[in-house]
């Protein structure tokens, strides 16, 4: 069971297990606002509801029956080795954890959180998404730091170790840079240490809105505009052109955003995401409508 904060880095390390998968045939499920964007050159062929990944792995979307999509799992010949389940950035992992525990033919290896070790620590003192942040720690079995590559230096690296450490005794820290995290830490665990509590979920606090057929622009410069304008936006991601015709992922994560050549030509537009009521949709519409 994955979870964390919406972008703390868990597609990029499902990516990353995918591609170091080593014969092992493994299963993402995925409930995610927007979709999950597995690289490219790992998709053999692609369904509605099912991508075929190289390797005899799988990505599957379960939308809001995840218990469904388990029994079509275990009905697979041969099955799979394990199934991953990433959950939405604003759920609470061991609330989505306690509905394995019911299902015969599964057993839950244990729950990992990634936690963004630039900003877990302010979002911990948010008003807004505190509670989420830390129910989410406490429900871990593992939690990987992610982005250390982006703090300023080992002192301060260590320093976010101790305050998850502190904010979370059961979990084992797990540092890493780009989601490189050793599969066997993921797919090696044997069982969970913190007991899964079910509580409230946290989606119903947050929406998201989906731009689609955006004119040609500057793929950077509208991923900055989103990143630090005012439109209520804590998450974007999705797919551009620029002028040439060529595709662009960009990503956002609160105030820091990146923009990237894809070698998805067929993908496009972007999904945004904040706190209910709090994205600007007029704003947006009108930067959207006239990126070019």
């Amino acid at each position: 069971m994955i979870g964390g904060y919406l972008g703390a880095g868990k597609t990029t390390m499902v990516n990353h297990l995918l591609r170091h998968a080593e014969g092992r045939r493994i299963a993402i499920l995925v409930n995610e606002f927007g979709d999950l964007p597995i690289d490219e050159d790992l998709i053999e062929a692609e369904g509605e509801d099912m991508i075929a990944i190289s390797g005899g792995c799988i990505c599957c979307s379960f939308g809001s029956d995840l218990t469904t999509a388990l029994i079509k799992l275990s009905e697979l010949t041969p099955p799979p080795d394990h199934v991953v389940i990433e959950a939405s950035g604003v759920a609470m992992p061991g609330t989505v954890a306690l509905s394995i525990s019911i299902l015969p033919g599964f057993a839950l290896s244990g729950v990992v959180v990634l936690a963004d070790g630039e900003r877990v620590q302010a979002q911990a003192k948010d008003d807004y998404i505190g509670d989420t942040i830390l129910r989410q720690l406490s429900d871990a079995d593992v939690i990987v730091h992610s982005k250390t590559d982006l703090q300023p230096n080992e002192r301060a690296v260590e320093a976010v170790e101790s305050w998850l450490q502190a904010m979370a005794p059961q979990a084992k820290i797990v540092p890493t840079a780009r989601g490189r995290v050793p599969p066997d830490i993921i797919l090696g665990l044997t069982g969970p240490t913190a007991k899964p509590q079910a509580s409230p979920h946290a989606d119903a606090g947050y929406e998201s809105l989906a731009f689609r057929k955006i004119p040609p622009c500057v793929p950077e410069d509208l991923a900055q505009k989103l990143a630090t304008g005012s439109y209520g936006v804590i998450r974007a991601k999705g797919f551009l052109r620029d002028a040439e015709g060529n595709s662009w992922v960009v990503q956002t994560v609160g105030r820091r955003f990146e923009a990237q050549r894809s070698q998805q030509p067929e993908l496009d537009g972007v999904v945004c995401i904040g706190r209910r009521g709090a994205l600007d949709t007029e704003a947006l519409e009108a930067l959207l409508g006239s990126a070019g």
